[in-house]
């Protein structure tokens, strides 16, 4: 079984289980946040861009845990002997024991000099799942959809910094994805979005809305 664990913000676990794949640890400080950085497991570190809201505890938790952290080189590239990491690139598909992780583009900024953000396409436990990451809507989204057919689109609706409800419901329909999660919202009141307003423009796809705290069986 595939569980999604939402811990809020832009912060989840997918769990096979067996493995744990963490994406953009922000936890300290994120006043959604349902667990505490040295709560939180993973084997799998992934992150899209060097904000503090996504980057946040990820040498803390690669330090603790021994987990592997994937990602653009100039983010993931938190020092010290004994983290592994494993740096790609846009267009970029890693094999590992769980499935494949591919390294798609994102259009947003990085926080960091040299440290281009990206979204991923992730298959593990029988599905495909796409994270966007932070960016706003691009036409090349239908071209991640056509590469790999997105069973679960995980995308922001926030808005101001990231997408908002109406061009992530056109990125659905871009994408063909099967299944929604909405994610980067209401952690502030500058991305104060309804959910259930993005559901009723989504067409041609589940839409499911998962507060933090809360998990989801994937294969459903």
């Amino acid at each position: 079984m595939l569980k999604f664990n939402f811990y809020g913000h832009a912060c989840f676990q997918l769990d096979d289980g067996k493995y744990k794949l963490l994406f953009d640890p922000f936890l300290t400080g994120n006043p959604l946040a349902s667990i505490k950085a040295d709560e939180v497991e993973a084997d799998y570190l992934l992150v899209t861009h060097a904000h503090g809201d996504h980057s946040g505890d990820g040498y803390d938790i690669v330090t603790r845990t021994g987990a592997t952290a994937i990602g653009i080189p100039e983010i993931t590239d938190f020092g010290g002997a004994n983290v592994k990491t494993i740096g790609m690139n846009l267009g970029g598909t890693l094999k590992l024991p769980f499935g494949f992780v591919r390294m798609v583009p994102a259009l947003h900024s990085s926080g960091i000099q040299g440290g281009t953000p990206c979204g991923y396409v992730v298959g593990i436990g029988g599905q495909v799942v796409y994270f966007a990451g932070d960016t706003c809507l691009f036409g090349d989204m239908k071209l991640i959809g056509e590469r790999d057919k997105i069973d679960w689109a995980i995308l922001p609706i926030g808005d101001h910094f990231t997408m908002g409800i109406e061009d992530a419901a056109k990125a659905v329909e871009l994408l063909g994805a099967k299944n929604v999660i909405p994610v980067h919202y209401n952690t502030w009141e500058i991305i104060k979005q309804d959910p259930e307003e993005f559901k009723k423009l989504v067409k041609g796809a589940n839409v499911h809305i998962v507060k933090p705290g809360e998990s989801l069986n994937l294969n459903a």
